[in-house]
């Protein structure tokens, strides 16, 4: 077996920095205090107003929505949408329209042998815990081309200047279908060699202390969790994948690693062949249809529009709101925008179990609105616009496996925060369960087995894997 000696990473030295749980820099738990530290250090105020308090935002009567003066940025839409997928077939609800393809980037670096991936500890006026790890780089277009008249972000220069050879991953990825109109980023990763400044609330990690930090509720923020979910692990054959788990058997700390190598590895032995998963995907693109009609927000039905929030009659779903933000570090220290405030914490969960030896993930088609190309891979179960503790038994294929999942099933249970920068302290419950023989084969209509390895192969293309996919994607370890 030969690696490759090139000067830039190949697929193994992404696995290696994944099998590393200490880095050069900070121990994993000197990070969980540093990100307490950075907290401390800057002061923040995110405070609710109303609507014709926003300053430089305009809640329009004439156009229907709220928009910046400059044009830029992003708007609040209402949207009608007519589709034949699902028990509802007609619904109306405000929307963020955010044409613009942002930088998620992140610079990688090798330090004594190991690649080490630099983040930032960045503050988001929706977030929970205020400071989250970031990518290096995270902006807007509007951010980048200094539209707000601040600064501009750190390291974009590398990113706008990156050679080929100095890009090792590269992809448009989707955002929340429920929450955005066809919102996409480009989601980087750059490999430098040269000598860079460390800024004060930046720090150098291993792969393997990222994934470890995601088990830690609202640490490791949205952004940062789609680009890694995208690093490609290599494609094999089962000798390979053996000797590759032989290898990370003494660091495994949990009985899952070793499978969840497996099935990452692995190229062969998967129930379904790509073609077919295409050809199941195809299928429900061409059977169901998604029309989205632009409406003013103050005409959307069951939405009421007061001077401070724009909600649902039902006082469900979620909510538009207005923020007076200050924050003592960003490249603009003080503002104000809408933002998208949740009615309830919802559910993300990916259910596994081995079939003919081999970890398969029960992975769920699913239309939202603000999708693409319609419909997209989502996790077993995703519930997020509606309180799933009040769903009707049996109304959701296996809801209730999950919420009854043994304590020796669940790989991962941990609280992820959604993107601080248009959402108001959203959190959803992650989890990542592996099944025994209980659950059969055969499942329901748009539900198909995938292995992880597929699950990365798909992650190579634009508008597969949704962003709650990737996110629970992003926190499977080896180790």
């Amino acid at each position: 077996m030969k690696f490759s000696t090139d000067k830039y990473p190949s697929t193994y030295h992404f696995l290696k920095s994944a099998f590393v749980k200490d880095g050069q820099f900070k121990a994993t738990p000197q990070i969980v205090d540093w990100i307490e530290e950075q907290n401390q250090r800057v002061s923040v105020s995110v405070k609710k107003i109303k609507f014709d308090q926003l300053d430089q935002w305009i809640l329009d009567s004439e156009k229907g929505n709220i928009h910046h003066k400059t044009g830029k940025f992003f708007t609040i839409d209402g949207i009608r949408i007519k589709t034949n997928w699902g028990p509802i077939h007609e619904w109306e609800q405000p929307i963020i329209n955010q044409p613009e393809i942002g930088y998620l980037g992140i610079i990688a670096k090798e330090f004594y042998g190991v690649l080490h991936f630099l983040l930032q500890a960045k503050i988001e006026p929706g977030n929970i815990n205020y400071v989250q790890l970031s990518p290096t780089l995270q902006a807007t277009r509007s951010n980048y081309t200094q539209v707000h008249k601040g600064k501009k972000p750190l390291y974009i220069e590398h990113f706008q200047n990156a050679k080929p050879r100095e890009i090792l991953l590269d992809q448009i990825q989707s955002e929340q279908g429920a929450r955005f109109f066809k919102k996409r980023n480009r989601n980087i990763i750059i490999r430098i060699d040269a000598d860079i400044p460390v800024y004060d609330n930046f720090v150098w990690l291993t792969l393997g202390q990222i994934k470890e930090l995601i088990r830690y509720d609202n640490s490791v923020n949205m952004d940062t969790r789609t680009v890694i979910s995208g690093i490609p692990f290599g494609s094999f054959d089962s000798k390979v994948v053996d000797f590759y788990s032989f290898l990370g058997s003494d660091r495994c700390t949990n009985s899952f690693g070793i499978r969840f190598l497996k099935s990452a590895l692995t190229r062969e032995g998967a129930l379904h062949s790509i073609d077919e998963i295409i050809s199941f995907l195809t299928k429900l693109k061409n059977d169901y249809d998604l029309e989205v009609t632009n409406i003013p927000l103050a005409h959307l039905k069951k939405w009421i529009c007061s001077e401070s929030e724009i909600y649902h009659e039902e006082k469900k779903y979620f909510k538009i709101i207005a923020t007076d933000i200050e924050i003592g570090n960003r490249e603009v220290t003080k503002w104000s925008q809408p933002m998208v405030a949740p009615s309830q914490e919802g559910l993300c969960a990916f259910v596994a179990k081995d079939i003919n030896g081999l970890l398969h993930f029960i992975v769920q088609a699913k239309l939202e609105c603000g999708n693409h190309d319609i419909v997209e891979f989502a996790p077993t179960v995703q519930c997020l616009t509606g309180n799933y503790r009040q769903t009707q038994k049996g109304a959701l294929p296996f809801l209730e496996y999950v919420l009854n999942a043994k304590s020796e099933q669940i790989v991962f249970d941990t609280l992820q925060s959604e993107e601080g920068g248009r959402f108001f302290r959203e959190q959803n419950r992650n989890m990542i369960i592996v099944a025994n023989d209980e659950l059969p084969d055969e499942l329901p209509d748009n539900y198909i087995w995938m292995t992880l390895h597929q699950l990365y192969t798909f992650l190579k293309f634009n508008n597969y894997l949704n962003i709650q996919a990737r996110s629970l994607i992003a926190a499977i370890s080896f180790v």
